[in-house]
């Protein structure tokens, strides 16, 4: 790939791709997409920093807000977006199967789009703001509240109890998922083995890296300790990973149907891509978040001690309410604490 480097600020290197506005440069880059297709029988790509070839600003020191003149704009690397478009087109065109995920965090609009709509034809966006803002969320936060880490190793087994530490951890596992999927766009939380809990990171396998600063990263002395997922937790049913507590928030929607028809009725809930959404109260102190989203009400309680009882709940619809997911269910390994046949009702408020 032709590219060149530019080094900006406390060193940071910047890569954008140079000339592919070119016709040899084009040919070369979309006929290494497709051999590697066909030769290696690849079923999908990865672009990384995808960000930083769409802008000629590459990103850098850019606060997106959403406003359409950031995105479509002088700012705009023209021929990046097309050769985006391009192999998007190539890649679908020859593979219609094949999976094109990019890396973007600006929010590109028609990013996932396809070509012939006007797109840039991407089937996924890897969104890595949203993550790094839960790992900043957590490392505040209190770490005799939070992590968990050794106590995994001991007491995620059932034949034994378990510790507040794994209840508290697995409970913000599930909440912190499901939150997301109700509030970070059409996105949701998944990387390697982390939707279901996987106790160890993963690391491959390197050696020291000298920064353009002087300094040097340390390497694991290219061991392989760490490079592997353990995907065959899920199997074993004597460990808590066994619980959907960490499938994707819809396979909780599929699961919760007790008959046929209240199945149909959770199967026909569409809130990812409904224009009703909004956010009705923001506690810090309550650690309350609820939000609306379509014809569903979202109330989250992140509160490490406190349970609420008679909490006023604000709803665009009035009427029944039921509760048709949740997160303490004994299904996903939680207490059922909550009594599932039990029906709210709206009302008004005095001065409303």
């Amino acid at each position: 790939m032709v590219v060149h480097g530019a080094i900006i600020g406390c060193g940071i290197l910047a890569y954008s791709i140079m000339g592919v506005g070119k016709y040899v440069v084009l040919r070369y880059l979309l006929s290494n997409a497709r051999w590697w297709l066909e030769e290696y029988k690849f079923d999908g790509f990865r672009f990384d920093g995808v960000t930083s070839m769409m802008y000629t600003h590459h990103g850098l020191q850019v606060a997106f807000t959403g406003n359409y003149g950031e995105y479509f704009g002088f700012a705009t690397d023209v021929d990046a977006v097309v050769y985006l478009m391009l192999v998007n087109d190539l890649i679908h065109g020859l593979y219609p199967e094949a999976v094109a995920i990019g890396e973007d965090v600006s929010g590109m609009p028609t990013f996932c789009i396809p070509v012939q709509d006007g797109g840039v034809g991407f089937d996924y966006r890897l969104h890595m703001a949203v993550a790094d803002k839960w790992i900043e969320l957590l490392k505040m936060a209190c770490t005799s509240q939070l992590l968990f880490v050794q106590d995994m190793y001991d007491f995620m087994a059932l034949d034994r109890p378990s510790t507040p530490r794994i209840d508290r951890g697995i409970a913000l596992h599930k909440m912190i998922r499901l939150v997301t999927m109700g509030l970070g766009g059409d996105g949701y939380l998944n990387f390697m083995g982390n939707e279901f809990g996987h106790p160890e990171w993963i690391d491959f396998p390197r050696g020291p890296q000298s920064l353009p600063n002087g300094s040097v990263l340390p390497g694991n002395n290219y061991s392989f300790d760490k490079c592997r997922r353990r995907f065959d937790l899920v199997s074993l049913t004597m460990l808590l990973y066994s619980f959907n507590i960490s499938r994707p928030a819809i396979y909780f929607f599929v699961n919760l149907g007790k008959d046929q028809e209240e199945m149909q009725i959770i199967l026909d809930i569409v809130f990812m891509t409904t224009d009703h959404q909004y956010v009705s109260r923001k506690h810090e102190v309550d650690k309350v978040i609820i939000f609306e989203r379509g014809d569903l009400v979202f109330v989250f309680n992140f509160h490490w001690s406190n349970s609420y009882f008679d909490y006023r709940v604000g709803c665009f619809k009035p009427g029944k309410y039921k509760i048709v997911l949740d997160s303490d269910d004994g299904l996903f390994g939680g207490f059922s604490r909550l009594d599932h046949d039990a029906e709210y009702f709206t009302a008004v408020s005095i001065g409303s």
